[in-house]
């Protein structure tokens, strides 16, 4: 049994942990390098390996944002859309709903559709939604529309014909067709055979779209994982949280967008409690999702890019994408968000982040906007005394880690000026580590001076409400997937990890009423480590309505499930879970329950999942829409353990000192005490810091801190009991 590495790249940290032969953990915490993330990477495993052998790592498991940037960003290359006679508009015309600022543009602009309406093209052919053959298909209408989209230099197809996961016969001889000119082509049928045309179009092209770019990255990242001696098997998170190949993940790209959020849902799952929240918070961004009874909530359809309220992706906005993923919140609110004055000249702290270049200005690596962390810098929760002296490494040339050649930018200088931040400026040194920042607080202050100045309050008070907006916005991620789905968040443990979140998460519990906090070991890496736990795992739809034989689909679809693990869906300890959607007759929506061949009871349990959702109970004949499976293999590999001395590439603080925090319920400074988890023995009282190598957990007053027999740290309040129900 050799090691197992865990890669997960952030917007503004890469964390790397390696779990050994015995099951203990060893970490590393990187800056991103987003020019070449796998530079990052590689100097993060680098440092994980800590002199190991690299021949002995026999799996790496690996989350990332490739493809959702890649959305985002519209980075990918052009696309063509072949589709059934009549439809060709389908994907130009979209659905967009005006949200947020949008609803009040009288001058308001729908975003661009993902292909150009000069790039879409329609086939002769179509069938009913039971897949009998209406229309033959027009083999030269193909070589037609193939011609043109050579002509116009496109090396990509999506294809999404009417219908065609109830007969994919169409779409294959259309793709035959296409495959002799056209290099990349994808059709529905293999990608996500649902039922809903748009959703299916959509899902296929962003398939098309990012998959070339997902194998491009994935064999470059094996090849310079061989160049260190890494020549194991590369697995990569899907968004429903199991596991894949590469080889699968670059066929179903679009499998991956939710890549990294998935990992950290999975190692709360893991804290210890049947009910948690997750709370991650990094460097960018921050997400929490609801788990119950020890599995995270799942979701068949997500919006890549969407706006919304208070965290939530809205239905019509960006891109939907029909695949499995964990149902989670995200909110641009991260350690590295920036505060910003808007032109009215109130306070705002994020969307944009400073990210790995420059970084908060505290980095010293020429960032000069004031961040979330400069602010909790400031207040005394972080130590400025983290580190003092840049890694010595041959992938990271000698830069002082607090002078910088980048000229800061000042578009806070003045009292009248209020604009909002800036971009980032360059790149980091490939392969700086967290550990050899030094955090300035000179620095810090400086940047929260310019926003206390036209603010008119203390430097102070200026970082306090930094801290205080920020936990408000993460807060609204909590309201969506609790509050507003009309769940008590009071019955649940919050689970927080990430570099920042045990810094904000007790205030953001308080807003709840949620009277449990629990921040894992190795919190700062959590997504990291979470990676490690996922098994092997993938999914399988196929619409159907009124099968003659659901037992035969999904003895089809569970085979095709097994073949691209690699395994027998009869094998040992394979797990083959059986769902299907059902809906009410004359409805167009259907909800997911568990499958049971007795129709008495699948009707119950739907009818009960319906009375859930909706709060009304309803009756009716039913109908059954699609067919799912999922099959789940074991990941080789030693279980995790929790060794008393874990080893990290960063440095720690002392063992216990104290040092000034500012609480304001406490009239402002006070002295409290500063431990790590090695040094907290019993109950500790809130105000205290407990610093770890890649967070740090802040105790308010009210909360006393205790460790538990798993080296997790449990925050419990004495409000929680006086708190009303939870608002926004």
């Amino acid at each position: 049994m050799g090691y197992a590495i865990g890669v997960d790249v952030g917007g503004t940290f890469t964390d790397v942990v390696l779990r050994d032969t015995s099951g203990a953990i060893s970490v590393a915490k990187c800056l991103s390098t987003p020019y070449d993330p796998i530079a990052g990477i590689v100097s993060g495993v680098t440092r994980a390996l800590g002199g190991r052998d690299p021949a002995q790592v026999t799996r790496v498991v690996h989350a990332t944002t490739l493809a959702t940037n890649a959305v985002l960003e519209r980075k990918g290359p052009r696309v063509a859309y072949v589709t059934t006679q009549g439809f060709r508009a389908a994907i130009p015309l979209g659905r967009y709903a005006r949200v947020e600022e949008d609803r009040y543009d009288l001058r308001f602009t729908p975003p661009p559709p993902p292909v150009a309406p000069g790039d879409c093209f329609e086939v002769v052919e179509r069938v009913t939604a039971r897949g009998a053959v209406l229309t033959p298909l027009d083999h030269d209408s193909v070589r037609r529309a193939a011609a043109e989209i050579v002509r116009r230099g496109i090396s990509s197809a999506a294809v999404c014909l009417l219908h065609a996961y109830a007969n994919p016969s169409h779409e294959r001889q259309v793709a035959g067709i296409l495959r002799e000119s056209i290099g990349n082509v994808v059709i529905s049928s293999e990608v996500w055979p649902e039922i809903r045309e748009y959703e299916r179009a959509t899902t296929t092209i962003m398939s098309a779209y990012i998959g070339p770019l997902m194998a491009s990255y994935l064999s470059q990242l094996r090849e310079r994982l061989a160049a260190i001696g890494i020549d194991a098997p590369i697995h990569v998170m899907e968004s429903s949280g199991g596991v894949i190949s590469a080889e699968l993940a670059a066929r179903r790209a679009v499998a991956t967008i939710e890549s990294g959020p998935a990992a950290g849902v999975l190692a709360a799952a893991g804290a210890g409690f049947a009910d948690v929240i997750s709370f991650d918070m990094g460097g960018t961004t921050a997400k929490a999702c609801v788990v119950r009874g020890g599995r995270p909530e799942i979701t068949h359809e997500f919006h890549v890019g969407g706006k919304g309220s208070f965290g939530g992706r809205r239905a019509g906005t960006g891109v939907p994408i029909k695949t499995p993923a964990i149902d989670l919140a995200e909110v641009g609110a991260g350690g590295g968000s920036v505060a910003w004055l808007d032109p009215a000249g109130a306070l705002r702290v994020g969307p944009h982040s400073s990210g790995a270049s420059p970084g908060p200005a505290c980095y010293g690596l020429g960032g000069s906007d004031p961040t979330v962390t400069d602010a909790n810098l400031i207040l005394g929760y972080l130590s400025p005394t983290l580190s003092t002296t840049p890694p010595s490494d041959p992938l990271s040339p000698a830069l002082s880690p607090t002078s910088s050649s980048i000229p800061p930018s000042d578009p806070l200088s003045t009292a009248s000026s209020s604009t909002s931040p800036s971009a980032p400026s360059s790149d980091p040194p490939s392969g700086w580590d967290s550990g050899g920042i030094a955090l300035s607080a000179a620095l810090a202050e400086k940047a929260l001076d310019r926003l206390a100045g036209p603010l008119g309050v203390t430097r102070e008070e200026a970082a306090y409400a930094v801290h205080e907006i920020v936990s408000a916005s993460m807060a609204s991620a909590v309201h969506v997937v609790t509050v507003q789905r009309g769940i008590d968040p009071r019955g649940f443990a919050l689970v927080a990890f990430g570099g920042a979140g045990p810094m904000h998460a007790a205030r953001v519990a308080e807003r709840f009423g949620i009277g449990t906090v629990v921040v894992p070991e190795h919190c700062g890496v959590a997504s990291a480590a979470g990676l490690l736990a996922g098994d092997l795992s993938t999914d399988r739809v196929l619409s159907r309505l009124d099968a003659p034989d659901p037992e035969g689909l999904f003895t089809a679809l569970a085979a095709e499930a097994a073949a691209d693990l690699g395994v027998s869906p009869e094998g040992p300890d394979v797990r083959v879970s059986r769902s299907a959607d059902v809906r009410f007759k004359g409805q167009s929506h259907d909800l997911t329950v568990g499958w049971t061949p007795a129709r008495h009871d699948l009707e119950s349990r739907f009818r009960d999942r319906y009375a859930e959702v909706y709060g009304i109970r309803q009756s009716g004949e039913i109908e059954l829409v699609s067919y799912r499976v999922r099959v789940t293999a074991p990941a080789a590999g030693p279980p995790p353990s929790t060794p008393r001395h874990p080893t990290s590439t960063a440095p720690t603080t002392p063992s216990r000192s104290t040092r000034a925090a500012y609480f304001p319920e406490l009239g402002g400074y006070t002295e409290i005490p500063v431990h790590t988890r090695d040094t907290l023995d019993g109950d500790l009282p809130g105000p205290a810091v407990i610093e770890d190598a890649e967070s740090t957990i802040v105790v308010p007053p009210s909360w006393t801190a205790t460790l538990s027999a798993t080296r997790a740290v449990h925050l419990t309040s004495q409000l929680s009991e006086r708190v009303p129900w939870p608002m926004p």
